[in-house]
């Protein structure tokens, strides 16, 4: 792998002193002093809500702050604008993946940049693909096409062109300072690790990481030091190894959660409320499962296996080739509308472009597709959206309140009380906890283990492993649109599973 272009030489570390911003009366960071060391790669944690957004938004120059200044060594450095950011050396990866779907790859890669010309007119279209092999190069990425179209990309290469945007060689300011928001959240393990050998190497060269992740096991494995939020203060900074998972925990949520997953209260019932025989489609291959009465099912497999598309079948999105598929031993609904009247809900992988109407109010968002059940009237639909919200522990200024307005944990959260609304029979997850931050998560699964504890199944897709096995009852395992296992959940680890995944134990039982 070609080594990552070096950071600009910084010895002085940046320092980042009485950063404080209000909206109106609600302070959502309150004078947070944080100090970035070259060389070193820093983890930001908290919950959703606890400023980290804000924090990102403040250094990027979007958002003006009410105080803040900014230190390098010595020299103070102005920072009220993006223009200010770049120039002094600041790249950030974002969790919202903006990108242009209508242009090439490499056009994508260069947004930001210099475009290269010919005669300085036209652009020069051959040293554009060349900067964007090279962007690419740095990551270890030979398998996009950077004269395609960045849309017809999946998640994890349109993560990978974002990354590699930030490498592309710029004439303003070499980088000294990156900025990672939830980077690992779309990529596959593969992906993963090829992004942390070039952090590695940015720190190694130099560099300045902000590291911005709720999945701890990556925080300590990856970082030097931590600074953990918890709403808009700073509770502590250290070096990572002078804290352990329990403590970050405590640190975020004010609490101990105990065990992350809570146990299961009921037994799974006996009627069988869907079933698979033998379905093959576009994406799957022979698949075969019976879903019981409150039962938890999770799938898992490599990225691209498969489980989206498993879901898809219920919603009526994934058309089925051959074999059996019913629900309630009638045929799967033909449409997602005719699935959600007949009691199928659905929480989508990525919520602000799938599942959200993000410009409109909590209200819209939760109760749309339930409309038929609850009598006119703005004042019962902002009832029945108070008592949804309050059953998914939401917490929002109101039900007119602009969803992109709340934390990336509570936008989950309005989805799924969209998803309960409806007194769901099955509820389909699809990475339900993606950029969810611990305690968000905890308050998820209890809510899905209360659902099940009422009669609804639940199938759940999902590539955290540790969430998986605390969640299902059992566990199918897909690869390529195969099944290859269904795994009894009861003593089944996410190491046995991992090992299951990759073929590396064959002989796993259910």
């Amino acid at each position: 792998m070609t080594a990552p272009t070096p950071a600009s030489g910084m010895s002085e570390p940046l320092v980042f002193e009485s950063m404080t911003k209000r909206y109106g009366a609600i302070t959502v960071l309150d004078n947070v002093s944080v100090t970035l060391e070259p060389g070193r790669i820093h983890a930001l944690m908290g919950e959703n809500g606890a400023g980290k957004s804000t924090f990102i938004k403040l250094i990027a120059g979007v958002v003006s702050a009410d105080s803040m200044r900014l230190r390098k060594g010595p020299a103070e450095i102005p920072l009220h604008s993006a223009a200010d950011a770049a120039a002094a050396g600041f790249r950030f990866i974002h969790q919202e993946l903006n990108i242009v779907p209508q242009l090439s790859v490499a056009e994508n890669i260069l947004l930001g940049h210099r475009t290269p010309r010919r005669f300085g007119i036209l652009v020069n279209w051959r040293e554009m693909a060349m900067r964007a092999r090279d962007a690419l190069g740095r990551l270890g990425v030979d398998h996009i096409d950077v004269r395609g179209h960045a849309g017809d990309l999946g998640t994890g290469d349109r993560m990978l062109i974002r990354l590699a945007s930030s490498l592309v060689a710029d004439e303003v300011a070499a980088p000294c300072l990156y900025v990672l928001d939830e980077p690992t959240a779309a990529l596959k393990d593969t992906e993963v690790e090829k992004l942390f050998s070039v952090i590695r190497g940015l720190r190694d060269n130099g560099a300045a990481i902000l590291y911005v992740s709720h999945r701890i096991t990556e925080i300590t494995e990856l970082c030097d030091d931590v600074s953990v939020l918890r709403n808009g203060k700073l509770i502590r900074t250290c070096k990572i190894r002078e804290t352990n998972k329990d403590r970050l925990v405590r640190d975020m949520t004010g609490k101990d959660l105990g065990d992350t997953v809570p146990p299961r209260t009921s037994a799974v019932g006996t009627q069988s409320v869907a079933r698979l025989r033998g379905v093959a489609s576009a994406h799957l291959e022979e698949i075969s499962l019976d879903i019981a009465q409150g039962e938890v099912v999770g799938i898992v497999g490599l990225a691209g296996a498969g489980q989206t598309e498993l879901l898809r079948v219920f919603l009526g999105l994934e058309k089925i080739h051959s074999g059996e598929a019913s629900y309630l031993n009638r045929s799967v609904p033909a449409s997602p509308s005719a699935a959600w009247a007949n009691g199928i809900a659905y929480v989508p992988q990525e919520r602000r472009s799938e599942g959200l109407m993000m410009r409109m109010s909590v209200r819209p968002n939760v109760i749309l597709p339930h409309l038929l059940g609850i009598p006119a009237g703005i004042g019962r639909e902002r009832r029945r959206t108070r008592e949804l919200s309050e059953q998914v522990k939401l917490k929002a200024e109101g039900s007119e309140q602009s969803v992109w307005q709340l934390s990336g944990g509570n936008q989950q959260k309005v989805v799924f009380a969209r998803a309960v609304g409806g007194r769901p029979r099955l509820l389909l997850l699809d990475e339900p906890t993606r950029g969810v931050d611990i305690g968000s998560r905890f308050e998820i699964y209890g809510l899905v283990r209360a659902l099940a504890s009422e009669g609804c199944s639940v199938l759940v897709a999902s590539s955290d492993l540790p969430e998986l096995v605390g969640l299902s009852d059992r566990v199918l395992v897909l690869d390529a649109g195969r099944q290859t296992g269904i795994l009894c959940a009861n003593g089944l680890t996410p190491e046995v599973l991992l090992n299951k995944i990759y073929h590396h134990q064959e002989n796993v039982t259910a």
